[in-house]
């Protein structure tokens, strides 16, 4: 098995480089293709929520509400596709020889508790953690719990509104931080793929897409197609 490369190997390049530098022409087709897919979904969610907001300032509730609930259906949907993609990126990470460059998620990015907890537990792990396999991981696994957590949060709360027990103002704005919150999950989870395209053997591309492609629900958990087990160590 060929040698892990480090964050300090000779050409390693870091996450900045990674997001700044083109993909080859087939490794971006995918990255463009799946990005483009949940910007649509999360543009979709947000004038969904948008609208419920505008709605409810004129008073118009019960309007307010159907958007509401349209929101957390988008929302939903999108957050099943970025845990899915954070859950494919671990398993294939697994059985990679050079290990994607990550950076730690930052709190002064987000503004909900949930999130900034998550950050600075991905912050400190990242620090204490000598492996970039398994800071790979664990900034994958810590982003996929906050996403879920997030999406769980903004349906509890969309459903409180949309049922009328609750009507207070600070919900709403309780809703839009953790809009915020998931908007910068979504570009954590943009960057982490483009540097995971940048490393992926090129006779797993395809495979790869398609997995991109399915339902997170369908997707297997081991014996990924396209993938051949990792020799023992010895």
């Amino acid at each position: 098995m060929s040698k892990q490369k480090g964050r300090n190997s000779p050409g390693r390049r870091g996450v900045r480089d990674d997001w700044v530098r083109a993909l080859p022409r087939d490794k971006n087709r995918i990255f463009d293709a799946v990005v483009s897919r949940w910007e649509r979904s999360y543009a979709m969610m947000s004038v969904a929520l948008d609208d419920a907001m505008t709605l409810r300032t004129r008073g118009e509730l019960v309007c307010a509400r159907q958007q509401v609930d349209l929101a957390v259906d988008l929302l939903g949907g999108l957050s099943n596709a970025l845990v899915g993609c954070c859950e494919t990126l671990i398993h294939r990470g697994r059985r990679l020889d050079e290990i994607p460059s990550v950076e730690p998620m930052r709190t002064e990015f987000f503004r909900g508790h949930v999130a900034k907890n998550a950050a600075s537990r991905n912050s400190f792990l990242h620090r204490v953690l000598f492996g970039e396999r398994s800071r790979f991981t664990h900034k994958l696994r810590i982003l996929s719990e906050t996403l879920a957590q997030i999406d769980e949060q903004f349906a509890s709360l969309a459903h409180e509104l949309s049922r009328g027990v609750s009507v207070r103002a600070g919900a709403w704005k309780a809703l839009d931080c953790l809009h915020y919150d998931f908007n910068t999950c979504l570009r954590e989870s943009e960057v982490v793929l483009k540097s995971f395209l940048r490393v992926l053997p090129s006779d797993q591309l395809e495979f790869f897409a398609a997995e991109m492609e399915a339902p997170f629900s369908s997707r297997p958990a081991d014996g990924l197609p396209g993938v051949s087990p990792r020799p023992a160590s010895t």
